[in-house]
């Protein structure tokens, strides 16, 4: 979604649009321009994955000053996880500084006072997800601030939250992004327990988001039809008694959670423009149910209409829509 393009805002509006579209998008904060204001250029665009959200900023030289006061006004418990995707980033909180460029990371802990700017400009990305949805203590994040790149980790999660961004417009459109938001928020986790080091926590978030994690595999692979509770066991290194028992636990059925997400992601594909071009049988291979009479059947039990009434309804809705 487009939040800011300061080429349609009057030159001298530009400075409170950005100040304002920066707020919306993540909290409250001071905003300093190093150039000229009638000569700022921006682009914002804010990605919603789930509950958590991509962040993009493409400006010209800033600085965010977050104050004490600006903590002390409501807003959520939120962390950032930023990169730089083009110049170079300078970054101060809690004693900790950080030039952030090409392939660094950094934690942004957006509870406390911080600064950061561009002085020259440049492009940054900010995933963020709430404290709630992380699941780890504000002092753990904190204490790992400085240990990014510590972590063997830390690559990993680089590459896949560029690759969130070069892709958001089709990811965040796809059936599986709430599913994606899951396994990027475990990546976030086990990035930050893993730069701490604390091997007590690490293995107690292993165990705490098996069932997350799980779900997550589930909504990345649910187009395979050999997922199965065995190969599932075996990615994540578990028994199969063991997944079927943290299952249990959640109030999750496997087999039924399984089918769900291929249902939804037939029923979305179905009505979709490239879909109303498949045959059904060809959708119902592309969301893993290589029996078409069994995947009609399936789908009618679960909405009442078969695949293709189902894809005559939504051709109505969007032609009347």
């Amino acid at each position: 979604m487009l939040l800011l393009d300061t080429t349609d805002i009057p030159r001298a509006d530009r400075a409170e649009a950005f100040r304002v579209a920066m707020q919306e998008a993540s909290v409250p904060c001071r905003v300093e321009h190093w150039e000229p204001l009638d000569e700022l250029q921006a682009r914002m665009h804010l990605w919603p994955y789930g509950r958590a959200a991509l962040f993009t900023t493409d400006a010209s030289g800033f600085r965010l000053i977050r104050t004490p006061r600006h903590v002390g006004m409501e807003s959520e418990p939120v962390l950032g996880v930023a990169f730089q995707a083009r110049g170079r980033g300078e970054f101060a909180q809690l004693g900790h500084e950080q030039l952030v460029q090409g392939d660094d990371l950094m934690l942004v802990d957006l509870t406390a006072p911080y600064s950061f700017g561009c002085a020259a400009g440049g492009s940054s990305r900010a995933f963020l997800v709430r404290y709630e949805e992380l699941g780890l203590p504000v002092d753990v994040v904190r204490r790992a601030t400085p240990r990014l790149r510590a972590s063997p980790l830390h690559d990993l999660v680089r590459h896949h939250l560029q690759w969130m961004c070069a892709s958001a417009r089709e990811l965040t459109a796809d059936p599986g992004a709430a599913a994606l938001e899951t396994a990027t928020v475990e990546l976030v986790r086990a990035l930050i327990v893993s730069a701490v080091g604390d091997e007590g926590r690490r293995a107690a978030v292993r165990e705490e988001t098996l069932v997350t994690r799980v779900r997550a595999f589930i909504g990345q692979h649910v187009s395979d039809p050999e997922l199965t509770p065995e190969a599932i066991a075996a990615t994540h290194n578990v028994s199969v008694r063991q997944l079927y028992k943290a299952c249990a636990q959640a109030g999750l059925s496997l087999e039924q959670w399984i089918i769900t997400q291929r249902l939804e992601a037939a029923r979305a594909d179905l009505a979709s423009p490239a879909g109303l071009r498949r045959s059904i049988a060809a959708t119902a291979r592309a969301c893993g149910f290589p029996n078409p009479s069994h995947f009609t059947r399936r789908f009618r039990r679960a909405y009442g209409v078969t695949p293709r009434e189902w894809q005559r309804l939504a051709t109505e809705l969007s032609a009347a829509g």
